[in-house]
């Protein structure tokens, strides 16, 4: 919530879509907190048991990376790489728990297509994808699915955050905002109570009117 500046009111009753959502708790807890809120992701083509395991070999794996750069990010929200391992684990859990429970809620999807109709969600989040990615997904690949973000929803996308893998500002995010707002939709870049990595401390929010 923080990531995105939302409070438990404004979760309520809202149709949400998390894109891509991975192996993270957000779809579990805000559901039991009065959501509605669809997960999709690529990873959910594989069945939760082999998702929940090659989750725990990927936090591993991105621990031990961490140890290495632990100087690119603010130990303050997570005071620790015990600690962000531990909550890692923990979300890692809930998910999986979740996807046991609640199957329908976790949509196989590959970006830039989703199987949703147009307007289906009231709120569209999406987190750690866009824009880090810079040196994997070129400037036509996000303006794809930023559109497609948008087709599927009839209020607002937040996308979060602005920054690539290096800390630095996604060198496109402001020809994206240029097009987006070219197409009718008004954008505001605000900053959010949350930052873990150094810098990344914004979001882009995207409104239908």
């Amino acid at each position: 919530m923080l990531m995105f500046n939302l409070s438990k009111e404004d979760l309520r009753d809202r149709k949400i879509l998390d894109c891509p959502a991975g192996a993270c708790s957000f779809t579990a807890i805000a559901n039991k907190n009065g959501a509605d809120v669809t997960a999709t992701d690529i990873a959910y083509y594989h069945p939760f048991e082999q998702l929940a395991e090659k989750g725990f070999n990927d936090i591993e794996h991105a621990m031990l990376n961490m140890e290495k750069a632990q100087s690119n990010f603010i130990w303050d929200y997570f005071k620790s790489v015990e600690e962000l391992k531990q909550q890692r684990i923990q979300a890692l859990t809930d998910c999986s728990n979740d996807m046991k429970e609640s199957p329908d809620r976790y949509i196989p999807a590959v970006l830039p297509v989703l199987p949703f109709k147009d307007n289906k969600f009231e709120l569209t989040l999406s987190a750690h994808f866009l824009f880090m990615y810079a040196d994997r997904f070129d400037y036509e690949f996000h303006l794809e699915a930023i559109q497609e973000l948008l087709r599927v929803t009839r209020g607002e996308v937040r996308i979060f955050p602005l920054n690539d893998l290096s800390c630095n500002r996604y060198e496109h995010v402001d020809k994206i905002v240029d097009f987006i707002q070219s197409q009718g939709y008004v954008t505001e870049e605000i900053k959010v109570p949350y930052e873990f990595q150094k810098g990344a401390n914004s979001m882009l929010v995207i409104k239908k009117v």
